[in-house]
């Protein structure tokens, strides 16, 4: 039997299809801060099924550049994470953004809170060593997959961000 994308109650998707413009909008914006992203998602309105709404957030996410990643925030490190791991986090984002121009932006779907900070200071320390073009396609596929994440916890009913370690470093 083929494998079939993620699914949710048909009400929860009908809401989103004729939810007012501006409505849908606000809540594509709680799953990424891109407005030109949320514009294209929600002008293409109506979706016959989640994985065509998702096909359809990934197709518009595909030309998003650094503008898009300006209102991405920094989040906080988990309680009780060290001083030396705020500096070392601190210093390495510092230098991302000096070499690239944006904010880091990695998907952490699927990682425990504990392990967050190594992962990312890991994956920032490794991306730093690739050249700006190759940089540019990972982090829009980052971006992408943050996107994907935060859009079905939306269209679930739970908050974009809730209980769910994909967030932008």
């Amino acid at each position: 039997m083929p494998r079939r994308g993620p699914t949710l109650p048909p009400q929860n998707l009908e809401r989103f299809n004729t939810a007012p413009a501006d409505e849908a909008h606000r809540t594509l914006l709680t799953c990424l801060h891109s407005p030109r992203w949320a514009d294209r998602v929600t002008a293409h309105r109506p979706y016959p099924d989640l994985p065509a709404l998702l096909a359809a957030a990934d197709e518009a996410a595909y030309d998003l550049g650094p503008a898009d990643l300006a209102h991405e925030s920094l989040p906080a490190l988990p309680e009780g994470a060290y001083s030396a791991a705020q500096t070392a986090l601190g210093a390495a984002h510092a230098a991302y953004e000096s070499r690239f121009g944006h904010v880091f932006v990695i998907c952490l779907d699927g990682i425990a809170p504990d392990e967050v900070p190594d992962r990312v200071l890991a994956a920032i320390r490794s991306r730093l060593a690739g050249d700006p073009e190759e940089e540019r396609q990972v982090a829009a596929e980052e971006l992408r997959r943050l996107a994907r994440g935060r859009l079905v916890r939306a269209i679930r009913g739970r908050h974009a961000g809730a209980a769910n370690p994909s967030v932008p470093l």
